[in-house]
């Protein structure tokens, strides 16, 4: 294990076995994809109800370009996707809030294994956000995903930090949450 504020690269096993290369930082965070279950249904639906629920139906035409909320990696070319609002931050707060995100048809849910930072979030340029217990923003930045994991310990340093959003800062997309491991 790398000692705490020092990286190394890394081929960690996540939860589902599967070896993905990121940088390994001390365990003290874990990034979880959204659930799949509220989004496998939608998958049967047609274009025309779809578009009832402010979706559409999506095929990965470049190679990375469709991150996927559930299985935290960027889909193959070819892979059906669902494009849709999600409420990535739904607490009665002044940060209630909504966002458009891609779900992979077939996905399942990823935990990334503790202190391991995927690919998905290490080629973009990421806005990470702090919220305390009461859902109010305590701290925010934006930076490199080479430097996110530094970027998370540091807000997890801080006691009043329950829980982190990652945002894909360019489009500013929700991307994962941070959780303390």
């Amino acid at each position: 294990m790398a000692e705490s504020g020092q990286t190394a690269e890394a081929f960690a096993p996540d939860d589902d076995g599967i070896e993905t290369p990121g940088v390994f930082i001390m365990a003290s965070f874990q990034l979880v994809g959204l659930s799949a279950e509220p989004f496998a249904e939608l998958f049967d639906l047609s274009d025309d109800d779809l578009a009832a629920h402010h979706a559409r139906r999506v095929v990965a035409s470049a190679q990375p370009g469709y991150p996927c909320r559930v299985s935290l990696v960027d889909a193959d070319v070819g892979d059906e996707l669902l494009l849709l609002t999600w409420p990535h931050q739904p607490a009665a707060s002044p940060y209630k809030s909504s966002g458009p995100i891609y779900v992979r048809k077939g996905a399942r849910q990823r935990r990334v294994e503790a202190g391991v930072i995927p690919d998905y979030v290490r080629s973009r340029l990421m806005s990470v956000r702090a919220y305390d217990a009461a859902h109010m923003i305590v701290d925010a930045s934006v930076c490199e995903g080479l430097n996110v994991a530094a970027e998370i310990e540091r807000m997890f340093g801080v006691e009043e930090t329950a829980y982190i959003h990652l945002h894909n800062a360019r489009r500013g997309c929700f991307s994962c949450r941070a959780d303390r491991a």
